[in-house]
Parts: structure tokens; C-alpha cells; sequence
């Protein structure tokens, strides 16, 4: 295999980023215990997707393995999720108590978020027939030399407990552990800058 090109995303390939993100979202613990039902989960990713990460495409923030076979959807510090749009996504989704869990989850998470600017990877992924041929940690080594290069700290939340040796062996550290009623383990990570 030759070593891809880790570059920005252009707009117009934002339908395919959020294809393979919605892919390799498709055996993830919190994102599946947040929608189990496999018609539903692959009828409303995408749109989960573009507001939780679609901001950073428009600041050429999201990277993408040359062939689109990854995509790391990161925000440059000024610019966040669509927190409006995420809020009427839940409200349409979800109810009761699963409801009431999957916002306590999001209100956690942004407990743990930094106050100061940072670069935020919200979804990272890696198309799953391709998976632990290297491209995520391409992916990672690109956004932490950005981050370094900034002086500006990175953050994320890794909903798979399977990635986050990935994040540790970039630099990130964690900060704690979220979970909510019977939802799965989310782990906010931190990487200062170098």
C-alpha cells in the first residue's frame, strides 16, 4: 500500500466524509447504544454527524486520507458543534429516560471541554475494511503536528475504549470517564501542545 496523503477536505466532498464516518460509527459503543436500530442508525448518522462536526469543513479543519478511506472531522479552536441543531436531533430521536441520558451524556462531556481555545475532534474514523492499516494514526500525527504548530491544546471524547491506546501514543492524556445510566464508557482526552 502506498502511504496515503493526509490532506484538508474540500466542501464538496462533505456527503463522502460523512459516508465513512458513518461507517466506521457503525460498531461503536455510545454511538450505537444511542441508536441500536440499525435503519434508524444509518438513516440519521449523517445529519448526527455534519452538526457535531461539519463546522471545521467550511475552516479546512476536517483531514481525509487522500482515497477517503479515514476522516478525522476536527474543529479549530473558535468553532463548535451545532449544539442547537444536536439538542432538536435528540428531541426527535429519543424519548424518556433514553432521552434524558443521551443529553446528560452531552452535558458532561462539555464539562470536561477546555475553557481556553483548542483544536476539538468531535469524530474520527476510518472506513471499517480498512481499519488497523495505520490510516487513524496518519490521521492523528497530521491534526497534533497542526496543534503543536498552533501552540493551542487538543481535545476529544473516545466513545471506544478500543482507540484510545491511539490517542495515548499521540499525546493525549485522560481527564476522567463519563457514562450515564446504561450508556457506554465515554473518555475525555487532552493533549497540550509541544
Amino acid at each position: 500500500m502506498d502511504v496515503p496523503i493526509i490532506r484538508a477536505a474540500a466542501e464538496s466532498e462533505r456527503p463522502a466524509v460523512l459516508d465513512v464516518i458513518t461507517l466506521a460509527f457503525a460498531a461503536d459503543p455510545v454511538a450505537r447504544w444511542a441508536q441500536p436500530n440499525p435503519t434508524k442508525y444509518f438513516s440519521e448518522f449523517r445529519v448526527w454527524a455534519d452538526a457535531l462536526g461539519g463546522g471545521g469543513l467550511a475552516h479546512g479543519a476536517t483531514l481525509v486520507a487522500n482515497g477517503l478511506e479515514g476522516a478525522a472531522m476536527w474543529l479549530p479552536p473558535g468553532v463548535d458543534p451545532d449544539v442547537e441543531r444536536v439538542a432538536e436531533l435528540a428531541a426527535a430521536a429519543f424519548q424518556g429516560q433514553h432521552l434524558a441520558d443521551v443529553m446528560g451524556l452531552f452535558e458532561q462531556m462539555g464539562g470536561y471541554h477546555p475553557q481556553e481555545p483548542c483544536w476539538y475532534l468531535p469524530l474520527v474514523g476510518v472506513d471499517p475494511i480498512l481499519q488497523g492499516r495505520g490510516f487513524g494514526g496518519l490521521l492523528m500525527r497530521h491534526a497534533v503536528r497542526r496543534s503543536d504548530a498552533d501552540g493551542v491544546a487538543a481535545y476529544l471524547e473516545s466513545s471506544n475504549p478500543r482507540n484510545i491506546s491511539l490517542y495515548l501514543r499521540h499525546g493525549f492524556e485522560i481527564l476522567g470517564t463519563i457514562q450515564v445510566g446504561d450508556s457506554a464508557t465515554v473518555t475525555p482526552m487532552l493533549r497540550r501542545p509541544r
